[in-house]
């Protein structure tokens, strides 16, 4: 995970608070809207925004929040070791060697990746650590230079020979002895594509069973909203305009049609604006292709609406992987999923429930 953060969590950041959403409990008594910005975590900006009916709720609520996403924050990070703590990159060192035994919180997001791949006929595999591995290198590497013309790209020799461990088959996950053990030693795990996502989703959940009945959740940009405001309308999200994101929010930049209503619902965008390095003049973002090994090259941004964040933060890879007619297959198999595909001649096309979610 990179220790910056990014364009894409900048903008919709401020798109978020921008907009004004407000968020609250059932109002019970007088309310009062808190907010908090959590930097910590994710490698991004977490900001969440309340009404709850004193600040000490308030406070007993986020440090609750806070204390979950720096655990999963811990436990899926492939990059850093944390003292007590078996995670990801735990078990990408054991690849070849034995089953590491992993909290229940890895288990389960490992299988949701598992069922998202099968869902999507591969365009998600959280198992192309070594193809993805070869990108980020070289795109830190264009980070360091002091010219884009130093930036290099891998060769296609290169990534064949990474793609050869790569086959999902071989994470071996054992529920009873809560086991995960990857048989071929040359491979590894990227969760980048679910465990964000994941994780938003778990910690809201468990946020509302300590009691937050409305809240609104955005971690790097992931947006995930829990009830309604106090006054029983639904909050507002916002889709970034791919064709001329900016590091600074402004009304005519950063919000692509219009405001989004949502209430129990995630909102998740991945872009090809978000990380990305220049060669010859040409961008190369960091969503991959599985069947190219190259960054895909349909849309500049796909933007999933779904009640799970997890979910959305899979398909949103997926679907930017997926040709238009197939992803809109995909979507419209899916109960409660909509979405809004980018393309680079600057059209957008929804799915057939996208709008009814729209702010008149």
């Amino acid at each position: 995970m990179k220790s910056r953060i990014t364009r894409m969590t900048a903008a919709l950041l401020a798109a978020v608070l921008s907009l004004g959403l407000l968020v609250g409990c059932k109002p019970k008594k007088e309310l009062t809207r808190y907010t908090t910005i959590f930097y910590d975590v994710f490698d991004t900006v977490t900001q969440v925004i309340a009404y709850c009916e004193s600040e000490e709720e308030f406070n007993t609520q986020m440090q609750a929040l806070h204390q979950d996403l720096i655990a999963y924050n811990q436990l899926y990070d492939i990059y850093n070791d944390y003292d007590g703590v078996v995670n990801v990159k735990t078990i990408n060192e054991n690849a070849g060697k034995a089953p590491v035994q992993v909290d229940d919180r890895i288990l389960s997001m490992l299988e949701l990746a598992q069922q998202m791949y099968e869902l999507t006929g591969g365009k998600i595999n959280i198992a192309m650590g070594s193809v993805l591995g070869i990108w980020h290198d070289y795109r830190e590497a264009a980070e360091q230079n002091a010219s884009e013309t130093d930036n290099t790209l891998p060769t296609q020799e290169e990534l064949e020979a990474a793609a050869q461990h790569c086959d999902i088959n071989d994470l071996v996950i054992d529920e009873e002895a809560k086991t995960v053990y990857l048989s071929d030693p040359e491979m590894s795990l990227d969760v980048g594509s679910v465990g964000k996502g994941y994780a938003v989703e778990m910690v809201c959940r468990a946020a509302e069973a300590r009691g937050l009945t409305s809240a609104l959740v955005s971690v790097g940009g992931n947006l995930r909203a829990i009830g309604t405001k106090p006054d029983g309308s639904q909050w507002t999200g916002g889709v970034e305009n791919p064709w001329n994101a900016s590091e600074v929010y402004t009304n005519t930049n950063s919000i692509f049609g219009s405001p989004i209503n949502m209430s129990d619902l995630a909102l998740v965008t991945s872009g090809d604006y978000q990380r990305y390095f220049v060669v010859d003049g040409k961008r190369y973002h960091h969503i991959i292709d599985p069947d190219t090994l190259w960054p895909a090259a349909y849309y500049n941004g796909v933007t999933v609406l779904c009640p799970d964040s997890g979910m959305a933060d899979c398909l949103t890879t997926a679907l930017f992987c997926m040709p238009l007619e197939e992803g809109q297959k995909l979507v419209e198999s899916l109960d409660g999923v909509e979405a809004m595909w980018c393309t680079p001649d600057k059209q957008a096309t929804t799915s057939s429930g996208w709008d009814s979610h729209l702010k008149k």
